[in-house]
């Protein structure tokens, strides 16, 4: 029989009531709103919770939540449920759930579509070693997280997945390219989750959305296979998380070298973890207020940053104007370059592999930008710009003989309103990179030169908007970071700081 109007009118309210009700249930308050990811694994060590209770929350909180946000690329609700009911490691996280980011991260036999239009529907046939370490350490991977094209730029706006909105007002940008991961931890969803720095890309999330971030050193967490080098070593892997202690963790879980490793970074001596709450003596700090590039910095990020160097002094430390010289138009120029010939090459070869000619059905303009600039440049173009970074790495290793620390702001501006610095702009190529060079004109140093940085989340702009601060360390030297960052959650805390539900 065929219901009447009224009869569906009223079966939609009832279902838009029950729908409610489950949104209801699915945020109302438990343990992944008072428990970091390491109180979660104690919750379930002491079976006051079960590794499928706290899946199925998450589940229901990315369910509830991503309508607004939009931070999920995929789902792999089963393969989670499917590792819970195998057994799990007994590692330091076990039980935690969590999000990969859905970028050149593979689980074999999963999707990973790269932010792109030119990668529905890839499924590799490779695991990388970080997500084995990951899943060592007990944690329980249910999705991965959205991302601009490729990475290219510090929003996630794409035409596969479309906008990531931030939590703390949708208007803006979560900011990139590890934006996906950041909303996610910002929303409730999980207290932590994977991320990859490129050129900013843990560091400028983290700022947009309030929540802790470090970039490790250049070979410290594994990149592969197929490949252990990003972008000609300016990318790494870690987590954007809400604790320092569960950044610690993460890290002592997956860091180390990999098989068929060019490099790695110095084994530490001790855990990053035990670093968290130990003092870290009287450290002395560059605080650095200008971008190197000139751009303009917003009066907000430098207040921000200006009263992260007051509560430094007022911990002991010693802070003072200072910054390294470096030619940065010509280590701009040479990030360009490793870039471009990168994104050129790996579309270059998508193409051949699929038979889909490149062209914007399948890319966006400034990704066909980058491979348009990525062909015309030569294989003594890329030595060169190699050797430009390897000279300015150099340069900060010798300043920073002076320094134990530079601070500086995170970005140049709090978040920005959506469409500003997308991969399908209002602009071109150049004016393109100019724009979103201003943006975050402080953290592709870091990435330059292969040191860790962290960006905290110790500011809010007069607009409501998360600011983070800088902090960028010695090579090699995340313990110090670390020692840190746990003075300073404790001095100014912000784990109940957090967007409006």
């Amino acid at each position: 029989m065929d219901m009447t109007r009224r009869e569906a009118m009223a079966g939609a309210t009832a279902l838009a009531g029950l729908a409610g009700t489950a949104r209801a249930a699915a945020l109302s308050s438990g343990p992944l709103d008072t428990h970091d990811a390491m109180g979660l694994a104690d919750l379930v060590r002491r079976k006051q919770v079960s590794a499928t209770e706290l899946l199925d929350a998450a589940i229901g909180r990315a369910e509830a939540l991503n309508p607004r946000f939009n931070f999920l690329a995929q789902k792999h609700y089963d393969y989670g449920h499917a590792a819970i009911a195998k057994g799990l490691p007994q590692g330091p996280f076990s039980g935690v759930p969590w999000l990969l980011k859905d970028l050149n991260t593979y689980i074999a036999g999963l999707a990973t579509e790269n932010g792109s239009r030119f990668f529905r529907g890839y499924k590799p046939d490779i695991t990388s070693e970080l997500v084995r370490r990951i899943e060592a350490a007990g944690f329980v991977i249910f999705g991965k997280t959205t991302v601009p094209e490729l990475g290219l730029t510090g929003t996630t706006e794409n035409k596969l997945t479309g906008d990531t909105r931030n939590p703390w007002n949708p208007a803006h940008i979560t900011g990139g390219s590890s934006g996906g991961a950041a909303a996610a931890v910002a929303a409730g969803v999980l207290p932590a989750a994977h991320a990859t720095d490129g050129g900013g890309s843990i560091r400028i999330p983290a700022s947009c959305c309030g929540l802790f971030g470090l970039k490790p050193s250049r070979g410290r967490v594994p990149m592969g296979p197929p490949r252990t080098e990003g972008w000609g070593g300016l990318s790494v892997h870690h987590a954007i998380t809400r604790s320092v202690r569960d950044s610690a963790a993460i890290l002592d879980a997956t860091q180390g070298p990999e098989p068929g490793g060019r490099y790695a970074a110095p084994t530490p001596a001790e855990s990053f973890l035990s670093q968290v709450g130990k003092a870290p003596g009287r450290l002395r700090i560059a605080l650095m207020l200008n971008a190197p590039s000139g751009a303009p910095v917003d009066p907000d990020c430098i207040e921000a940053t200006r009263r992260a160097a007051r509560l430094c002094e007022t911990l002991g430390h010693h802070v003072e104007e200072a910054a390294p010289k470096l030619d940065v138009a010509a280590i701009g120029a040479a990030s360009f370059v490793l870039v471009g010939a990168s994104v050129a090459a790996d579309m270059l070869d998508r193409a051949k592999a699929t038979g889909i000619a490149i062209g914007p059905d399948v890319l966006e303009p400034i990704t066909l930008g980058f491979v348009g600039y990525g062909q015309k440049t030569t294989g003594m173009d890329f030595a060169r710009a190699n050797n430009t970074l390897q000279t300015a790495a150099v340069i900060m290793a010798q300043f920073m003989a002076r320094y134990d620390v530079i601070l500086s702001p995170t970005l140049a501006a709090p978040p920005l309103e959506l469409g500003r610095i997308n991969l399908t702009p209002d602009v071109d190529f150049m004016a393109w990179g100019q724009r979103t060079a201003a943006f975050s004109p402080f953290t592709q140093i870091a990435n330059m030169t292969g040191q860790p940085a962290m960006s905290v989340p110790l500011g809010m702009a007069k607009n409501g908007l998360p600011v983070g601060v800088m902090f960028m360390g010695r090579y090699g030297d995340e313990a110090t970071l670390f020692r840190l960052a746990g003075q300073l959650e404790k001095a100014a805390p912000w784990k109940d700081r957090r967007p409006a539900p």
